[in-house]
This record gives structure tokens, sequence and C-alpha cells, in this order.
């Protein structure tokens, strides 16, 4: 397998690189960690490593060492596509290089052989209450897969620490090739007929999801595509991929680790933010009839914050530019619905909502961040059930921590244990430093 090989011939440089740096320039200092950072979810401490993606706060996310431009301009496409293959993303992240078309494809091939998802799961879904939040289906289907974990089985049978992470990577291929497939199926389960989704061989992964939704759009297959490589990674920080990350650190295998992003996934601070970003677009429409004049869009912005509510969608906790995930959605919908009336609206937001946190002079960074939009460009093409929307989220994120376990696994990085300390001792320290 074409994953495999590559990563093989790489880990004895990558394990001799990491071996001298901590042996030999284990005691440098890198960052001083201050109260505020342990009482305030250790923002900003620097503690975790990864080399699949990177937080530029001034220009934003890069795949390994790619911005989101180059990724979508370099990486292949499928014939008569807008945007990459997401195998192809796969590839960047797993491997550190661009790949051929063909290599691209290779990794589409494995998905599409490994996409079938045993009946047992449907079996499971389906047997859950009707109100059942989708997040909670996702996350109990990929805990149901657990059962086929080649980690696990070799894990049972005995095997070297040197070679973690090929089931680990096995694992990784499986499960990201099912996602689609139960993600579609929850859809269909919730809002529609139950039909279980089959994946089509000769297509490609993003093209297969929107199939197996049902959107007959040929538009919403290059979004798809879209949507999950600009929803990937966004370092090991953020609480689904440090979830994975830290669940994984344990030995658990992807599926518990993946389950236990999912679940973080789903808290409103994280994973929820889309269908708020979307819900407030609508309700400004829904107030004007359509799309406001840019005074009353800036009253009525005032008006949200005057309110004591946020306008979401805007601020990040380390970009302080406009997120270039949401440059690239808004430039997707300008090319293929420009006149969409909700569109419009998220692009007067961005002309004047900035301005009005400015104003208000207390957000650092004002500017969109990729929930901004992304939510209306689903709802453009039909899928307009708010609660899946993070269910789409975790598809696209499976692919940035199944990245990063493999290489976690395959440089040997320990279980995750930092030291706490009691409020007492803080005290202490203050007032030491008076």
């Amino acid at each position: 397998m074409i994953l495999h090989e590559k990563i093989a011939a790489q880990l004895p440089e990558w394990r001799a690189r990491v071996t001298k740096l901590v042996k030999e320039k284990g005691e440098v200092i890198v960052d001083k960690v201050s109260i505020g950072q342990v009482y305030g979810g250790m923002r900003d401490i620097k503690s975790l490593v990864t080399d699949i993606s990177f937080v530029d706060p001034a220009t934003g996310i890069k795949f390994r060492g790619m911005s989101i431009p180059e990724v979508l301009e370099k990486l292949p496409k499928p014939e008569g596509a807008t945007i990459p293959y997401v195998g192809a993303l796969f590839y960047l992240l797993l491997i550190g290089e661009v790949p051929t078309k063909a290599e691209a494809e290779a990794v589409e091939a494995e998905w599409a052989k490994r996409a079938k998802v045993p009946a047992y799961v449907y079996d499971v879904l389906r047997a859950m209450p009707k109100d059942t939040h989708p997040m909670v289906l996702f996350s109990q289907a990929v805990l149901a897969l657990e059962g086929t974990s080649e980690f696990a089985r070799r894990y049972k049978e005995g095997m070297k620490k040197d070679v973690y992470w090929e089931p680990t990577l096995e694992d990784a291929l499986n499960l990201t090739a099912k996602l689609p497939v139960i993600a579609a199926f929850i859809y269909h389960l919730k809002y529609g007929d139950g039909k279980e989704p089959e994946y089509d061989p000769k297509a490609d992964f993003g093209a297969n999801f929107a199939r197996m939704m049902g959107v007959k759009d040929k538009g919403y297959e290059d979004l798809s595509r879209l949507y999950f490589i600009l929803h990937s990674d966004h370092e090991s920080g953020n609480v689904s991929a440090h979830a994975t990350h830290l669940v994984g650190s344990a030995l658990s295998d992807a599926y518990y680790a993946f389950s236990a992003g999912l679940n973080g996934l789903a808290g409103p601070l994280h994973g929820l933010a889309n269908q708020e970003c979307l819900g407030w677009l609508i309700s400004v429409r829904d107030q004007f009839g359509g799309v406001p004049s840019r005074e009353d869009l800036y009253k009525f912005a005032w008006d949200t914050l005057n309110s004591g509510k946020v306008i979401p969608g805007y601020g990040h906790a380390v970009l302080r530019v406009t997120d270039p995930r949401f440059t690239a959605q808004l430039d997707y919908a300008k090319q293929h619905f420009p006149e969409d009336t909700l569109v419009r609206i998220a692009e007067l937001v961005y002309d004047v909502v900035p301005q009005v946190l400015k104003e208000q002079g207390k957000a650092k960074n004002p500017a969109p961040n990729v929930d901004a939009i992304s939510g209306t460009l689903q709802y453009y093409y039909g899928v307009r059930e708010f609660d899946f929307y993070t269910v789409l989220f975790g598809v696209g994120r499976g692919l940035g921590v199944m990245a990063n376990l493999v290489w976690a696994r395959a440089l040997g990085q320990p279980i995750e244990r930092p030291k706490s300390v009691t409020t007492a001792m803080l005290e202490e320290a203050a007032a030491k430093a008076e």
C-alpha cells in the first residue's frame, strides 16, 4: 500500500530527529506558563507536537506547510472538478508531500475497498431512540466499529512498539473510509427513509458523499470535497483533535480515540458554532425580508451585542486575520451561486460586523472564522437540518486526527499526563513574585 511504503521510508530519519532533539535539547525552555494560562484552559501553552498542521496567527492554517490557497491549487483534482480529491489531502497530511494524481487515486481506491459498513452498525443506530442527536449516533457508530480494530487485535497478540503505527494506519484507513457512509446513513435515518447508502468504487470520496446524501446538484460534490478538506485539521490543541490524541496516547485504538474526539466536537463551544452562525444570518434575512441595507445591518449587529449576545462566527482563539477557510468558502459561493440571499447577507456581514466589533473593542480578532459561512453553503444545496452540520464537520475532522494518530504511534509519543497544582500553590507563587 502506497501510504504504508511512504511512511516506512520516512520513519528512520524522523525517529532519529526526535530522539536527538529530546536527548540533547530536552532541558531547553520553550515557553513560560502564567497563572492566567493555568486557569484559562491552557491557552497558548506550547506542550503538543504535530507536523500535520499549524495555525499561523497572521496567515491562517497550514497543512504540512501549505496554505489553503496552495492546497486548493496544487493538489490533484478529479476530472471536471474544481476542488481536489479528498484522498489527495489525506496523502498530504500523512506523507508531507503533494501527491501525483495516481497517488491520490490510490488513496481513493483504498477507501473504496474499505467503505462497507457492517450490518450490525446500522442495527445499533436503528435501535437508538428516534430523537437521538445525530452526533450521538455518529459517535456510537464509530465506537461500534471498535471490534474491527487491527491495532487492538495486533496488540493483544503481541507486537513491538516500533510497528504500532502499521495497524494504526490500517484502522485510520478503515475508519475514514466508512465515515461518509455512516454520516449519510444517519442523515437518511433521521430525516428520510433510513436507506443504507452504497459507496460507488468508481467515484471519489467527495462525489460519493454527495450522491449518498441524495443531493442531485453536481456542485455539491465539489462542495463536499472543499468542506472536508477545510475542516480536516487545525493543529492538535482544539478539543476534538486534543481529545483524540489524549485517548490515543493511552494506546486506545483509533475507534475509541475518535469517538472521544467526536464527543468533544459536539460541544457548543466547538462544533456547534456553524449552525449558530447560519441561524443568525437567517434571523437577519427574516428581520428585513431579504438582504438589508448596510445601515440596517450595522444597527442590527449593535442590537445583538447590546442585548448581551455575541455575533457568532466572528473572532478566533489563534487567528488575527480573516480565516482563509472562510475566504475559500465565500469565494466558492460567489462563483457558484452569488445571487443567493444568504450568501449576499454573509458577504455584507463580512463588510459590516468587523467594524462593529472594532468599535465595541472587546474582540481581539473581529474577522470571520470558518463557521461564519459553512452552514450557508450546506443550506443552499438543501441540507438544512442544523443538528446534522456537526456530523459533516466530524467526517472532515477524522482525516486530520487520524493522520496525527498514525504519526504519534510512529514516533512513540508517550501517554499524556500533565501535572496539576493547587490554588494555594498559585497564590503562594504570586505572593513570592510580588
